[in-house]
């Protein structure tokens, strides 16, 4: 096994860590729509809320979602790229958007991730 890349990276928070463990990839969606669903937010008002916000650079997703195999976690972009190392996610590895479309060139279902200390 070898390391691909190297980004700089949000990876979770105090609430939402980042996920350690031995996940695969389960495929990738290149402008996905953002399925938001407030029962999977600790910070959200309503936890009925519910809402889908169309693709675009500006979706809370950003242009990419790369599917992990654990349920609710992925690598994705963000419609903001200067805060990506310095502001926390709910337990997903957000990138800029370019490192997440690069990223996203280079694997497939099935290919290992590992996320570890």
């Amino acid at each position: 096994m070898r390391c691909l890349r190297f980004y700089a990276a949000t990876i979770g928070s105090e609430h939402d860590p980042l996920p350690l463990g031995e996940w695969k990839i389960n495929g990738v969606a290149r402008d996905p729509k953002f399925h938001y669903n407030a029962e999977l937010f600790w910070d959200a008002k309503d936890a009925s809320d519910k809402a889908t916000l169309p693709p675009g650079p500006n979706n809370p997703v950003g242009l990419v979602w790369i599917d992990l195999s654990k349920d609710h976690y992925g690598i994705h972009g963000t419609p903001e790229p200067g805060k990506v190392g310095h502001a926390d996610s709910h337990g997903c590895i957000r990138l800029t958007n370019w490192d997440a479309l690069e990223l996203a060139t280079m694997v497939r279902p099935g290919t290992p991730a590992i996320l570890k200390e």
